[in-house]
């Protein structure tokens, strides 16, 4: 493995230590082309050697935060454990390049707009993929627990409508809520488990068929997590007949207890919608990234379904005083103030 380009010691440009790093990982004579960039600081390019053979360039800048050695460790982790995740050809962690397994064109998301037909069967090994997930020896990661869960939905009364008062009044509701969570036992959740971080393998075997992407800020936490993730998936409309039958197949295929585990689907989505929320309005004001605020009556039509189950009243009373509906003028207002804010 290439370890080291020496990029952080002078000032040579990105770039420069790119194209540097490919060099030394024998791809030099590999053309380059951009798949994708995220809402982080990373991007990814597809290597395409002459004789045709690929290969996906991470490009994380250290500098601005990015961190490769979470996805390594994991990656690893779950390659042990048979699941997709694309192996690791090169690596110069110092600097933030990785050369990973190319997993191909095949994203769910892309498939599920070109054949319909096949949206069912994919949440289906989506959710199998979780279960088997569930049921292997967890990796030593961090705890999504309590405390996590009420920073991370710190966000909404930072970001989307920035209101201390409100914010601590939804974390003294919301504490006991979540403290029954602490006592269900804890799985691997890799967080961003949804339509636009998984791939299609249909050459391989059982839940090797879906290639897993995006995962390197994985937990600890909630069985129920990464379910909601990619059945109240902010990018895509879930058909409600989608969203029960999945969590059904996942009560009956894991033996948990129907009705915690709807209570605890509804919990876990109301805060992981509020905190999306907060990093769609930052991703706005702080970043100049309009487009994410396209996205923000989903995510708050996410909220309200799940503020229906009668566990939340309280919640659902507060949330309705505090926060905005996300109507014409108030988006409009919001991509009015785009790149206008710094960090709080």
């Amino acid at each position: 493995m290439v370890r080291k380009a020496g990029c952080l010691a002078t000032m040579t440009s990105r770039e420069t230590c790119a194209q540097a790093f490919i060099q030394q990982a024998g791809w030099g004579r590999a053309t380059r082309q951009l798949l994708a960039g995220d809402a982080s600081n990373r991007r990814y390019d597809r290597l395409t050697r002459p004789d045709g053979t690929s290969a996906v360039l991470m490009d994380a800048p250290a500098d601005k935060g990015e961190d490769v050695g979470p996805f390594m460790l994991i990656a690893d982790w779950l390659g042990r454990q048979g699941f997709s995740a694309p192996k690791i050809y090169n690596a110069d962690a110092e600097n933030g390049f990785l050369l990973i397994e190319d997993l191909g064109d095949g994203l769910f998301g892309k498939l599920m707009v070109e054949t319909p037909e096949a949206t069912m069967h994919l949440y289906v090994a989506a959710t199998d993929v979780l279960i088997q997930l569930q049921n292997t020896s967890p990796l030593k990661l961090a705890v999504c627990d309590t405390d996590w869960l009420i920073g991370a939905t710190q966000l909404v009364f930072d970001w989307y409508a920035p209101d201390d008062g409100a914010s601590t009044a939804f974390n003294t509701l919301f504490r006991p809520h979540a403290q029954r969570l602490d006592d269900v036992p804890r799985v691997v959740i890799l967080r961003d488990y949804h339509a636009e971080n998984l791939l299609w393998l249909p050459d391989r075997d059982g839940t090797a068929q879906v290639g897993l992407l995006d995962f390197q800020d994985a937990l600890l936490g909630h069985p129920a997590y990464d379910l909601v993730s990619i059945l109240q998936d902010a990018r895509r409309d879930v058909a409600p007949d989608i969203q029960a039958a999945m969590i059904a197949r996942y009560i009956d295929k894991s033996g948990t207890n129907a009705e915690d585990f709807y209570s605890a689907f509804a919990l876990l989505g109301v805060q992981r919608n509020l905190r999306i929320l907060g990093i769609f309005a930052r991703l706005c004001l702080r970043d100049g990234k309009a487009h994410y605020v396209d996205l923000i009556p989903r995510v708050w039509a996410y909220i309200q379904r799940n503020l229906d189950h009668p566990d939340l009243c309280d919640l659902a009373s507060l949330i309705h005083e505090a926060l905005p509906v996300p109507d014409k003028s108030f988006l409009e207002d919001l991509k009015a103030r785009c790149a206008t804010l710094q960090t709080p």
